[in-house]
């Protein structure tokens, strides 16, 4: 059985789910972002119902519609391209991407995307690179020449006009001030 689970977004959410699935004595056959495929075919309407409310306290959602599990995958698929991979490429071409991981025209996702989250795909991974940067500021490991290059943007000062437009105050500005306002990825 095959479920589709919103907010699953890093490993410790991978970790927590696999926890509250097996607390109901229920078995994994396999688990990644946003995907549990269980090795029992149904489950019981109770348990079910547990496993949902266990999900839920944790912030987590079974999704049961296709569209829904689409922009789920949509993000996940962002998700991991951003955050998760150690070779950050961001040189791809992300409608080809989309289109090639999910097998759907680029142009569907896109209007489904959008007509949902209220913002395009476009602008949701411009709001996971703002937060990708933070990340990287907030290390302190690389400077912002570094980060721009390795987030693939074509100048430190297209870094930074990015940065400010969605965050208010420029990566200098961020790197300098006491309250490094980071958002959880799974709420952008």
């Amino acid at each position: 059985m095959l479920l589709y689970i919103k907010n699953m977004v890093c490993n410790r959410c991978v970790l927590a789910v696999k926890q509250s699935i097996e607390a109901l004595d229920l078995h994994i056959d396999s688990i990644t972002l946003g995907e549990v495929n269980l090795k029992e075919n149904t489950i019981e309407t109770s348990k079910f119902t547990q496993l949902k409310q266990k999900l839920d306290d944790l912030g987590f959602e079974i999704i049961d519609d296709k569209k829904s599990r689409l922009i789920e995958q949509i993000k996940n698929s962002i998700i991991q391209q951003i955050h998760h991979h150690k070779n950050i490429d961001m040189k791809i071409n992300w409608s080809a991407f989309l289109a090639d991981q999910l097998n759907y025209e680029y142009n569907y996702l896109s209007t489904l995307f959008s007509s949902v989250e209220g913002i395009t795909i476009e602008q949701y991974i411009i709001k996971q690179k703002v937060e990708k940067i933070k990340e990287l500021i907030v290390y302190d490991e690389l400077n912002i020449s570094e980060i721009a290059n390795k987030l693939a943007y074509s100048s430190v000062a297209h870094l930074s006009s990015q940065f400010k437009k969605i965050t208010g105050q420029s990566p200098s500005e961020f790197k300098k001030s006491l309250n490094k306002d980071r958002k959880t990825i799974d709420k952008l």
